[in-house]
C-alpha cells in the first residue's frame, strides 16, 4: 500500500508518490550496513514501525506505518477502517458516557472491543506480530463534536487504551522511553535520549499551555505533526510557521507562530467538517438517514458529469447555512465540540470554528438542501457542490484568521482528511488561496492520513527519536533544533 501525497504549486496539482515497500522489505531490512564517510558504517534501511489507531466520527482506523529513520520517509504498511457506526449497541450493565455526533452510543466496553478487533484485523493483515515487530502505539479520536464535555474525552482515551490492552499490546509499547535500555536494541542507536527528553513538545510545537482549551487538541496536535512528516517526500518545508486544517467528520487543525526553540499553538480549528457534507448526501436518500456518509458512495468517475458553474452557485446556497467566526467567550461549545475559550484566551490561543446553525442545529435543514439540489440538479453535481463548499470553509478560515492577526506571513497551509482532498477540492482550494492569499501563504500541501502519520511522528517523539540531518521540527529553512533544545532542558 501506498502512502500519497497532493502537493501544490502555482495553478496546478502535481502527485507525489512514495516508493513501495512490502512489510517483508521492512522486517527483512537492517542487516546490511553502508558507507557513511570515511571510518564509519551504520544499518542500511532501520525502520520504526508504529500503529495509529483512531476512533472516529465515521470510521474506526488501525493504520500501521514504518518510518526509515535516516530519511524520515515513512510507508504505510497496513490500513484497515471499520465503519464507527457498527459498535455494538450498549449492554444493560455498560454506563453510555458519550456518543458519536451521529448519535452512535458509546461505553468503554464497547470502544475497547472494536478497537481490539480493528487492531488485530490491522496487525493480521499485515502479517506482523505484536511483540516482536511492533514498537509502538499510539492513539487518538476524532469523536468529540457529540460529547458533552472535555471529561467525557479522557472516558474515550481509557476506552482506547483498554482495546489496546486486550489486543496485546504491552503498556510500555504506549508511554515515552525513559531510557535506550527500554527501546528494542535494533533501533537503540538512534534514539537521543541521552541528550533530550521528551518534554511535551511535538515536532517542535508546543500544545496551549494550562487547563485543556478544546476537546479536539490532540487531534490537531497530531495532523500537524503528520502533515510535517508526510512534506518529507516533497519539495516543500512544512515547518513553523505553518497552519494545518483536518477535515475528517469534525474540524480539527492549527495554527503554528515560529518561535524557538519551540513553537506555540496561537489558533485552534474546531466545529463541524465532513459531517457538512454527509447531511448534504443524507438528504438525497442514496446513504442510510442515521448511519451514512458521502464516503459510502463511489464517487470515483461521479464528478465527470458534474455541472461546475451550477455547483458554484449551490455552495454559496450552503454557505447560508454555515457559521465560521471566532469562537466568543461566552459558550462552552461550538459545532457540538466542548471548549473552554477562557482557557483558551489565558493560554493565548484563537478559537476559529465552524458550525451549522447553533451546534449543528441546522444540520436537519442541511439535510433538506441536499435532496433539493439532488433533485434540481443531480448528483454528480452535489458531489461538485461538496467541493466547492470546503474550499469555501478554507477560505473563511482562513479570512477570520488574518482578520484576528494571527497568522504568520510566509506560513505553509496543509489540508488532510477525506472531506478535504477528495474529488477535485485540492485545485479549488489552491484557486481560492492563490487568489485571496497569495503573498501570504507560501505552499499549500495536501496529505492523506495526515492523523496515522502524526502518531507515527509523535511515536518518535516520546521517544526522542529524531533525524537532525533531515529535521522535521524548527523553522522553515533553518537547521535542526537539537542544540537549543539540550540548552533548554540544562537550563531547566
Amino acid at each position: 500500500m501506498m502512502l500519497f501525497i497532493k502537493k501544490m504549486f502555482g495553478s496546478k496539482p502535481i502527485i507525489a508518490e512514495s516508493k513501495y515497500k512490502t512489510v517483508k522489505d521492512v522486517l527483512t531490512s537492517g542487516f546490511t550496513s553502508k558507507s557513511v564517510g570515511a571510518g564509519y558504517s551504520m544499518k542500511a534501511d532501520v525502520y520504526y514501525i508504529s500503529a495509529s489507531v483512531e476512533l472516529g466520527n465515521t470510521t474506526t482506523k488501525s493504520i500501521i506505518t514504518a518510518t526509515d529513520l535516516d530519511t524520515s520517509h515513512s510507508y504505510i504498511l497496513n490500513k484497515t477502517i471499520n465503519m464507527t457506526r457498527d459498535i455494538r449497541p450498549p449492554k444493560e450493565s455498560e454506563e453510555v458516557f458519550g456518543e458519536t455526533v451521529w448519535g452512535i452510543k458509546l461505553t468503554k466496553e464497547s470502544v475497547a472491543e472494536m478497537v481490539k478487533n480493528t487492531i488485530e484485523e490491522s496487525l493480521s493483515n499485515a502479517k506482523l506480530d505484536v511483540d516482536k515487530d511492533l514498537d509502538f502505539v499510539v492513539r487518538s479520536t476524532g469523536v468529540t463534536a457529540g460529547f458533552k464535555t472535555t471529561e467525557e474525552v479522557g472516558k474515550l482515551i481509557i476506552a482506547l487504551a483498554n482495546g489496546c490492552l486486550e489486543a496485546g499490546i504491552d503498556p510500555r509499547k504506549m508511554t515515552p522511553s525513559m531510557s535506550k535500555s527500554s527501546l528494542p536494541e535494533r533501533i537503540r542507536e538512534y534514539t537521543l535520549l541521552d541528550l533530550v527528553m521528551f518534554d511535551g513538545a511535538v515536532v517542535s510545537v508546543l500544545p496551549p499551555k494550562g487547563k485543556e482549551v478544546v476537546a479536539n487538541e490532540m487531534e490537531g496536535e497530531l495532523i500537524t505533526a503528520g502533515i510535517k512528516l508526510a512534506a518529507k517526500w516533497t519539495e516543500v518545508d512544512y515547518r513553523n510557521p505553518c497552519v494545518s486544517i483536518d477535515f475528517g467528520s469534525t474540524l480539527a487543525g492549527r495554527i503554528v507562530n515560529n518561535e524557538k526553540p519551540y513553537a506555540h499553538t496561537i489558533g485552534n480549528f474546531l466545529g463541524l467538517a465532513g459531517v457538512i457534507a454527509d447531511s448534504l448526501i443524507k438528504g438525497t436518500g442514496e446513504v442510510n438517514k442515521s448511519g451514512g456518509a458521502a464516503i459510502d458512495l463511489d464517487s470515483k468517475n461521479i464528478l465527470k458529469k458534474a455541472k461546475w458553474k451550477i455547483a458554484k452557485t449551490n455552495a454559496d446556497r450552503v454557505h447560508e447555512l454555515i457559521d465560521i467566526r471566532k469562537v466568543p467567550i461566552d459558550v462552552d461549545r461550538f459545532g457540538t465540540v466542548p471548549l473552554d475559550p477562557i482557557a483558551a484566551e489565558s493560554a493565548g490561543t484563537t478559537l476559529i470554528g465552524c458550525d451549522v446553525g447553533f451546534n449543528g442545529d441546522k444540520l436537519p435543514e442541511l439535510m433538506d438542501l441536499g435532496k433539493e439540489l439532488y433533485q434540481e440538479s443531480g448528483l454528480p453535481t452535489l458531489f461538485a457542490t461538496m467541493d466547492h463548499v470546503t474550499a469555501l470553509i478554507v477560505k473563511r478560515l482562513l479570512d477570520v484568521a488574518f482578520k484576528e492577526d494571527i497568522m504568520i506571513e510566509g506560513s505553509v497551509l496543509g489540508i488532510t482528511g477525506r472531506a478535504g482532498i477528495t474529488g477535485k477540492k485540492p485545485q479549488l482550494i489552491l484557486d481560492l488561496v492563490n487568489d485571496a492569499f497569495k503573498d501570504k501563504i507560501k505552499d499549500t500541501i495536501f496529505v492523506s492520513d495526515g492523523l496515522a502519520l502524526g502518531t507515527s511522528i509523535m511515536a518518535r517523539c516520546m521517544n526522542s527519536m529524531g533525524t537532525p540531518k533531515a529535521p522535521i521540527g524548527g523553522n522553515q529553512g533553518e537547521k535542526c533544533i537539537l542544540t537549543e533544545r539540550v540548552n533548554l532542558q540544562k537550563k531547566a
